[in-house]
């Protein structure tokens, strides 16, 4: 038996019976962890799978589920393709990304980059993006392109570095309470559709009792199967109709049947003017990748030990990753839009765990969701989806973004922020506050001073131009026409 280095992971494990609580364990999990970079990584020698992993896994699988079919959904009504296409290409992307990505990626080649989810604020632009001529093939290809760019200039973390505490506290708080509010208000709205209007009442409010139980023991990581599963069984023993549609089955995976003429998609490959017509919302999408990525990563500072540098997800490599999973997705037939995993990184955060041993129940889970079809139903179904949003990810935001803004100094960048985002949207907000914050007009007067002119002016100014003219090309400026 060959002895183990001694600054190796096995050589520095602990049993979790020689901690006094399981915290204590979990934590020194994290403190002598050492991913390294585009290594292989296998489980039980440089990473362990524990218990607490499956909360993040689960949750993932029901973002997923959830997050891919509004996309695939958004696309299909403005291509005049079936409700049976968009299952099928769900499943076809459940296999491909939640599958094969996370393991290669994520859990074996670089467990510091986050899992690619998808780019859920760019679905409200899907109409715009097809009425201007463009095509999703061509789409996802820029965004990659575009993607590699930012991730291997170190755009990500240089943005990520010169975004200040109340920047930071202010896009949390906003992302926060706004998705809490829509989400309450879609579950409201479907129970005043069934027979009984009562139900989102009663389901939301035992889900409050539940979720602060839970924060008041220090078992925020439960609160996603648990009231998920609660929403789901009051809803129904209330009257609430189900039934599973989705039967067993596997996907086409040919990219010639999607990208055919007559088949999949029925667009066939695109041109070079499909390819012009998407630039700028390719721009917009990477744009808004570095506040979305910020947010995740927030979670991991505030819940880790001080200790545990080596493990926070690394902004840069997340962005390859998501790059390289929407290329390669996109070409074999998928209509997802990538970015970085929500409502994995979240959980698993607040649970205190590293990315890699929740990344291979993902991708299981994923995987088994796609072949059996029936976990497709339960987790679209209304009540469980959006509880599992509300307390998987809206909820945790608005309290990140809370705890980080507890200086007057702060406050005021932070307002200014939620100002900004309410009056555009969070990527012009983020882009606007972080160059005022920085050039010492909101927030702390002092930092300024610490900072370079690139840092200042330079990086910032230019960050919120390219902004401002991807926003205004495609028409999401208030009161200005877009050209596309």
């Amino acid at each position: 038996m060959s002895k183990q280095p001694e600054n190796s992971y096995k050589s520095k494990r602990k049993k979790p019976s020689e901690f006094k609580t399981r915290e204590e364990y979990l934590e020194h999990e994290l403190s002598i962890l050492d991913f390294r970079r585009w290594r292989i990584h296998m489980p039980f020698r440089d990473f362990h799978v524990e218990y607490e992993d499956l909360i993040p896994a689960i949750a993932a699988t029901i973002g997923k589920v959830v997050m891919v079919t509004a996309m695939v959904a958004a696309f299909a009504v403005q291509f005049g393709l079936s409700p049976e296409f968009v299952a099928e290409n769900v499943r076809f992307e459940l296999l491909i990304a939640g599958g094969i990505f996370v393991i290669l990626f994520s859990a074996i080649l670089n467990p510091n980059a986050n899992l690619a989810g998808t780019h859920g604020p760019l679905i409200p632009l899907i109409p715009i993006i097809a009425a201007a001529g463009g095509h999703p093939l061509a789409l996802g290809i820029l965004i990659g392109v575009f993607g590699l760019i930012l991730s291997f200039t170190k755009g990500g973390s240089k943005l990520m570095n010169i975004t200040g505490v109340g920047v930071r506290g202010g896009l949390l708080i906003y992302l926060g309470a706004v998705g809490l509010i829509s989400q309450i208000g879609k579950l409201q709205f479907w129970s005043s559709e069934t027979s009984n209007t009562a139900i989102s009442f009663v389901v939301i409010g035992v889900t409050i009792i539940i979720y602060a139980f839970l924060a008041r023991i220090h078992k925020r990581w439960l609160a996603i199967p648990l009231c998920a599963a609660l929403a789901g069984l009051i809803a129904f023993f209330m009257g609430a109709e189900f039934s599973f549609s989705t039967e067993p089955g596997l996907p086409n995976m040919n990219p010639f049947y999607w990208w055919g003429e007559t088949t999949g998609w029925q667009l066939g490959w695109p041109d070079l003017a499909n390819f012009i017509a998407v630039i700028p919302f390719a721009i917009l999408a990477v744009a808004m990748w570095t506040p979305d990525y910020l947010g995740h990563r927030v979670f991991q500072e505030l819940n880790y030990p001080q200790s545990a540098k080596k493990v926070l997800m690394d902004i840069d490599d997340t962005m390859t990753v998501a790059s390289l999973r929407q290329m390669v997705g996109t070409a074999l037939g998928g209509g997802n839009i990538a970015s970085s995993w929500g409502t994995y990184m979240i959980p698993a955060a607040i649970a205190k765990r590293p990315i890699p041993g929740g990344a291979l129940l993902t991708a299981i889970f994923c995987v088994l969701a796609a072949i059996i079809g029936y976990p497709m139903d339960l987790a679209m179904w209304e009540p469980v989806l959006r509880i599992a949003l509300i307390v998987g990810v809206f909820l945790p935001l608005l309290e990140a973004g809370m705890q980080m803004v507890h200086k007057q100094k702060d406050s005021l960048s932070a307002g200014t922020t939620i100002f900004a985002c309410a009056f555009v949207n969070p990527v012009f907000g983020w882009a606007l506050s972080m160059l005022l914050d920085n050039l010492g007009l909101i927030g702390d007067k002092e930092r300024p001073k610490q900072l370079t002119l690139n840092e200042k002016l330079i990086i910032p100014g230019v960050m919120f131009l390219v902004c401002v003219v991807a926003l205004a090309l495609v028409g999401q400026l208030p009161g200005i026409p877009g050209m596309f």
